[in-house]
Order: C-alpha cells, then structure tokens, then sequence
C-alpha cells in the first residue's frame, strides 16, 4: 500500500477514534511494524505543521488534536463544559503523584502536611489520577497514579518528560534549605 493512502487511514482512525490509539492497534489494522508506523507519524506531524491540527504521542500511542494556540477560538464554540479548576493543594497532589508513582494517600499526606481526602476525589473525578493498585503495607492501602488525561492536560508524551526535581538539603529543623537551590541556580547560569 503507498504512503499516502497509509496517512488517510491512520488519519481517518485518529480521527474517528476521539480517544489515544495505540501502536499495536495501528500496526494490527495496518499490518506494518512499529518503525514504518513511527516513520509514517513522522511525515504526517510535518504535513501538520502548517494546519490547525496535530498528532500528539500519549504514553504508546497517538491522537489528532487541535493546537493549543487556536484554544481561544475553538473553546468558546465547542467545549461548554467547566474545565478542571486546579487549586494549589490540587496541583501539589498531583505533583506529588506524578514524581511518586504509586503514592499512598498516607505518603501524600505525610509529604503535604495535611489531610488530602477532598483533593484525591477531585482528581479521581477529574480523571486526573486513577488507583494503581494495594501497596504490601499494613492495611493494604490504596495506591495512585497519573492518567494519560493528565498527561495531555499538561502535553506530556509520559511521565519520564517530567522536569527534574531540583536538589534540596535539610536544616537542623527538617526545613528546605532554600539558598542552596538559589545559589546553584546562579553557578549554572
């Protein structure tokens, strides 16, 4: 099969998909192996660059996407429902769930300070985070992990695209030492 008509299937499937489409499920119908279907993405990605939409690659697959760039033209048409409002606490628990995958809701709490109830059910409600499973703790409590919905959200292809964490020491009073970050921050620069 030539090229061309291979990228209006995979179009056509991304398009009527709505959702991620896997690699496997790409190379199944298309009967090509993983580097041809990479290879084929690749050239569909350039024929994009100059249109309103693209491929973006979710954890092993790919979607059809609008640009985040034509977001103020597309929202007020399309999207009526209310977006995810991400409090602080909301944002520093997913943080914490990003960088820990697998986190309890005892470890998130001990991290935070605080009790972290209300902020796990808004995201599992949001579809931000998802249970990942019972840790071999006493108890056998629950544990958490990011959904590829947060990865999109925040236009992550996976969780290794995270910043790096910057490095921090502890005081006498188990405080962040926030001179030291500074100080290595300017050497850098």
């Amino acid at each position: 099969m030539e090229e061309e008509k291979i990228k209006s299937i995979i179009e056509a499937i991304l398009f009527a998909a709505g959702r991620v489409v896997t690699e496997e499920e790409l190379m199944l119908v298309l009967e090509l192996d993983k580097e041809q279907i990479k290879k084929i993405i690749r050239n569909m990605k350039e024929d994009y660059k100059t249109r309103g939409i693209e491929i973006i690659r979710v954890e092993n697959g790919y979607q059809l996407s609008s640009k985040p760039e034509y977001y103020e033209y597309i929202y007020p048409i399309l999207d009526k429902r209310t977006k995810p409002n991400l409090s602080p606490a909301a944002l520093e628990t997913l943080a914490i769930i990003a960088y820990n995958p697998r986190a309890t809701r005892a470890e998130i709490e001990a991290i935070r300070g605080v009790n972290c109830d209300g902020t796990i059910y808004k995201l599992l409600d949001y579809g931000l985070i998802e249970e990942a499973g019972k840790a071999d703790l006493p108890g056998k409590p629950t544990t958490y992990r990011t959904t590829p919905e947060f990865l999109k959200m925040f236009g992550y292809e996976s969780l290794d695209r995270l910043p790096e964490l910057p490095k921090y020491k502890l005081d006498a009073n188990r405080q962040i030492v926030i001179d030291e970050i500074i100080e290595e921050k300017s050497e850098k620069a």
